[in-house]
């Protein structure tokens, strides 16, 4: 299992000049305002300032980057949140378009879903924008503490159903107790090892190397990691 064991902040970006290159993969962190982003990272760091929690929603709006050794985290400004003007709102869809855009900039995403709530209109888009854009995601879903074990199970099985993406491709977690931690590890040390066997350093057109095999599968098969 991937062990981290030293993180740092990077940079941070406001436009596409801005967004950095690595050598390492580069992994996405995207959900809505309030889904819990900032806390998940701070639980796979380890640290409980890396990434700051704030109670207003929408307190990202730059892509901030951090170095988890063996590979980069890219923390997304948080989408669906009401209180900000259209133009910031306009400003944060094209900031995210133009990261997505550049396969260069992401070698995977962690997308992330409230498990009590059914997924929204805005959580669906921004699969479909996965999908569309052939990037390999996980869907992470968060906040497991706040619900009973059956009903979590029952969330995983529904935002799978609604993403159609594999139950195995819907990973349960709680940044509180840390439940799910072992998952999202192996799932990043799978990430890290089929970055480095590929020859380019990205997987081609959006392929994870397992089941990708088929282009002509088309962009629902190509979404997932298996």
């Amino acid at each position: 299992m991937l062990k981290i064991t030293d993180v740092s902040f990077i940079t941070s970006a406001a436009s596409k000049s801005q967004f950095i290159r690595s050598e390492k993969p580069i992994i996405a962190v995207c959900g809505k305002s309030n889904v819990g982003k900032s806390s998940f990272i701070n639980m796979l760091a380890n640290r409980k300032k890396l990434a700051r929690v704030s109670k207003d929603p929408g307190r990202t709006r730059l892509v901030n980057y951090f170095d988890f050794g063996a590979f980069i985290l890219a923390d997304l400004p948080g989408y669906g949140f009401a209180k900000v003007s259209k133009a910031e709102k306009a400003r944060w869809a094209r900031l995210m378009e133009d990261f997505f855009a550049d396969r260069a900039n992401c070698a995977h995403a962690f997308s992330l879903v409230d498990v009590r709530h059914d997924p929204t209109a805005d959580d669906v888009s921004m699969i479909n924008f996965l999908y569309t854009g052939l990037i390999p995601f996980t869907v992470i879903a968060t906040k497991a503490d706040k619900v009973s074990r059956m009903a979590g199970m029952n969330g995983v099985k529904k935002i799978a159903a609604t993403f159609k993406c594999g139950a195995d491709n819907v990973i349960l977690t709680s940044s509180q107790t840390r439940y799910g931690l072992d998952g999202v590890l192996e799932r990043l040390e799978h990430i890290v090892e089929l970055f480095s066997q590929s020859a380019n350093g990205l997987p081609e057109d959006g392929q994870t190397g397992e089941d990708m095999k088929e282009d002509e599968k088309g962009a629902e098969t190509n979404g997932g990691l298996s």
